[in-house]
């Protein structure tokens, strides 16, 4: 591929989705060319829209979402509290919520990055990242001085304790996949790293994390997410919502497998993440798209990048969520979400804390157990409850039907705008993922 069909091509996926149910969640109208295009509000974010009682008003700095008063979604006056920070089942850790994709005019997005940060916290986020393009040209993408003034922003704007701000950067290539790579003094893109052996070693030898992003959307899937083992405890994360849409049979329509599936069949031990890829000028409010729950010891930077390393966090689309879950061996191991459970086989049991506050008293809801299947997940068990309580439930696990177990929470009173096989029981509508855990003998 010549240097120019590369950036033709760079322009042409960029943030462009290929599969009709793909659609802007309702950015506002920019000056950039994201604000002309965009439409109409996603399937996703409409139906969620439905279910939940409006998106987060704007409060004052450090607010946090169980204490906003107001609602601010057009023609609507529902209150929103949202759920408490405190787990129902551990203890030492406490819930922040968390937007770690966002963009501004210094790649592909509409708004003043001036202005990111603070609308972020306005909104009710405790954590918040921007991550422009790092492209092969700096015209569509990062350049030197707006990687330092992005850290300028962050560091102006992180209040240790409240609030945390970080810099990051998207490495985006238009054929493997996009990248989201944070904690890193510098960044790299497709000059320095053109391949996924060599983003794997930059990020390894920089000390960083990365994600896995909008997994499928472009057509090489990361190289079908082959495995390197020595990147596997940077690679922390893989997107499950990104913007409005839920990832789990995202391309299957075309004939592609899971992306949940590929990506943990193929070994890698990521945890399992919620953004909002925000390219308008209102981060943080547009309700229905994905945001990630993280279980820290503290609020700041050192302690957010502990709990994505221990991959101590879940996926979500909707605003004030807590979700919390152990899986307990029959030697009496506890491990959290993301942790390692040490057993080859035997029943094994759950406790699923959920809550979203006093708004969702009684709402059904359902628990799905999800196990590796050959091209998608395999589901033993479904579990009916209700929001805000705890469920519990014992399910026989053997590391030789696979390693690795993850728990989807759905709405089981609307479809999933983006369905996988027939009958499948997530074919319903997904609310929130948690992190894997991994049977470990």
């Amino acid at each position: 591929m010549t240097v120019v069909e590369l950036a033709d091509a760079m322009s042409d996926h960029s943030h462009d989705h290929s599969h009709p149910h793909h659609h802007s969640s309702g950015d506002s109208a920019g000056l950039g060319r994201r604000g002309l295009l965009a439409g109409a509000a996603g399937a996703g974010g409409l139906l969620l829209l439905a279910a939940a009682p409006g998106r987060a008003a704007a409060a004052p700095a450090g607010t946090h979402l169980a204490e906003s008063a107001t609602a601010a979604t057009a023609g609507s006056a529902a209150a929103l509290t949202g759920a408490s920070r405190a787990s129902a089942i551990t203890q030492g850790t406490t819930l922040v919520h968390a937007d770690m994709h966002n963009h501004t005019v210094m790649s592909d997005g509409d708004g003043d990055p001036n202005l990111a940060f603070a609308s972020m916290r306005s909104a009710g986020l405790d954590v918040a990242a921007l991550t422009d393009h790092a492209t092969l040209f700096s015209i569509s993408g990062l350049s030197k001085s707006e990687w330092d003034r992005t850290g300028t922003l962050a560091n102006a704007a992180d209040d240790p304790g409240n609030y945390t701000a970080i810099r990051g950067f998207e490495w985006s290539h238009p054929l493997l996949g996009h990248v989201n790579v944070w904690g890193t003094a510098s960044f790299t893109d497709l000059g320095g790293s053109s391949n996924m052996g060599g983003l794997y070693n930059w990020i390894i030898n920089n000390g960083g994390i990365a994600s896995f992003n909008h997994p499928g959307r472009e057509i090489a899937r990361f190289g079908n997410f082959s495995y390197t083992a020595s990147a596997r405890d940077a690679m922390v994360s893989l997107e499950m919502f990104n913007r409005g849409d839920d990832y789990l049979f995202d391309g299957w329509s075309d004939g592609r497998t899971s992306a949940l599936n590929a990506c943990l069949n193929a070994g890698w031990r990521t945890g399992l993440s919620g953004v909002s890829d925000e390219h308008g000028t209102n981060w943080g409010f547009p309700e229905g798209k994905g945001r990630m729950g993280l279980w820290v010891t503290q609020n700041t930077r050192a302690g957010v990048f502990e709990a994505m390393r221990a991959r101590r966090f879940f996926a979500t689309r909707v605003s004030g969520l807590r979700l919390d879950a152990t899986a307990t061996t029959p030697a009496g191991a506890v491990a959290r979400m993301g942790g390692v459970l040490p057993m080859s086989r035997g029943d094994v049991r759950f406790a699923v804390d959920l809550n979203r506050g006093p708004e969702w008293d009684g709402k059904p809801l359902r628990i799905q157990v999800l196990r590796p299947g050959s091209t998608a997940p395999t589901v033993p068990l479904v579990v009916d409850t209700v929001a805000n309580t705890v469920a519990t439930f014992t399910l026989p696990l053997d590391v030789a039907a696979g390693n690795w177990v993850v728990l989807r929470v759905s709405d089981p009173t609307q479809p999933n705008p983006s369905p996988g096989p027939n009958a499948h029981p997530c074919n319903d509508f997904g609310v929130a993922y948690s992190s894997p855990w991994w049977l470990q003998p």
